[in-house]
């Protein structure tokens, strides 16, 4: 599961897409190259698979070992039973309350999509297929800490920019 990030140090100033998209085996752990940032936008691009279960996604502050250390920005699990859409965030080991509200649920079993991160100021905005899903306040308010982008579950990536 473990993916170094060590293309950052060799190209100074290499964008997220340069880090990101080395291998996109799942379950994915990639480095964001300096970390959040307000303007800074992350794009996931895959397919569902037939019989999904669930997918997430995760923005963290550092690798962790096996799973996300303890200051997650934001963990996005989609629920493909429930249809369900759930996110929180875990400061200093301690999670938050879990969210679920959406307009709509995007994810069809078997069809791809893309999901878009757009980090404002306040908030994490996401996006898929274009059109708004949520937004998420930031817990974690030292931006350019949350540096490590983690994909797992039913899903096939196809590109990471």
């Amino acid at each position: 599961m473990e993916r170094a990030a060590t293309e950052d140090k060799k190209r100074p100033g290499s964008a997220a897409s340069d880090s990101l998209s080395k291998n996109l085996s799942v379950p994915f752990r990639g480095h964001i190259s300096g970390g959040l940032r307000p303007g800074k936008r992350l794009q996931l691009v895959g397919l569902i698979d037939p019989k999904p279960d669930r997918l997430f996604v995760a923005l963290s502050c550092g690798v962790g070992s096996e799973r996300p250390p303890e200051d997650v920005a934001v963990e996005v699990c989609v629920r493909f039973r429930e249809r369900q859409v759930q996110r929180r965030a875990c400061v200093g080991g301690v999670w938050g309350s879990s969210q679920s509200d959406v307009p709509f649920f995007p994810f069809i079993r078997g069809q791809p999509f893309k999901m878009e991160i757009h980090c404002e100021q306040g908030r994490l905005r996401f996006f898929v297929d274009g059109e708004k899903l949520f937004d998420f306040s930031h817990k974690i308010l030292s931006l350019s800490q949350i540096d490590t982008l983690w994909v797992r579950g039913s899903v096939t990536l196809t590109k990471l920019s």
